[in-house]
């Protein structure tokens, strides 16, 4: 048994012991919200009923946006300037829509539009100054161009896709991807 005096002559190796363990699970933490964003893959969509979305003339501009309800889960539709993974080119004109639910949490995410907002709130400066979808809960950044990979923040996974049709001059939602679990 040791005795009080070489206890307390080992004092310092609980404080040290905490703060090397706090760094590494920083360090492990950084990282992991750094490197280990999930790439958006081939879109897989679960056939839902078919929801009307806006007609075509309503989104007149790029970066146009249309927010509808797909499946109970508030969606957000967008005219691009180019092609994505699972977007819709109807005319030469592209558009996407995708699931506002943030996959690290669940708050809802908005068009972000101006890059200085971006900088400012979300400390996040997009190369190419073109809009992004941001999380005012905890600034996660989603790309659209990138098939809303999560590009920024503490979010992993991918904004899930929604499926989208033409029917005749308005565009329909028919499908989404399952959600991740929160957190990823």
């Amino acid at each position: 048994m040791p005795t009080r005096r070489q206890l307390l002559e080992k004092w310092w190796l609980l404080p040290v012991g905490a703060t090397v363990g706090v760094f590494g699970y920083m360090g492990y933490y950084a990282s992991r919200i750094t490197f280990g964003k999930e790439k958006p893959s081939a879109p897989d969509f679960v056939t839902g009923t078919a929801v009307r979305v806006a007609a075509l003339t309503a989104l007149s501009g790029e970066w146009a946006q249309q927010a509808f309800s797909y499946d109970k889960r508030p969606c957000i539709l967008l005219r691009l300037p180019a092609a994505t993974l699972g977007s819709l080119e109807v005319d030469g004109q592209h558009y996407a829509a995708f699931s506002r639910i943030c996959t690290h949490l669940g708050c809802t995410v908005n068009l972000v539009k101006d890059p200085e907002v971006l900088a400012f709130s979300f400390s996040y400066r997009p190369p190419d100054n073109m809009p992004r979808l941001g999380c005012p809960c905890h600034f996660s950044v989603f790309d659209p161009l990138r098939s809303g990979e999560a590009v920024f923040g503490k979010a992993r996974a991918p904004l899930p896709r929604v499926r989208l049709e033409r029917r005749g001059a308005a565009l329909w939602a028919t499908g989404i991807e399952a959600a991740p679990p929160l957190g990823t």
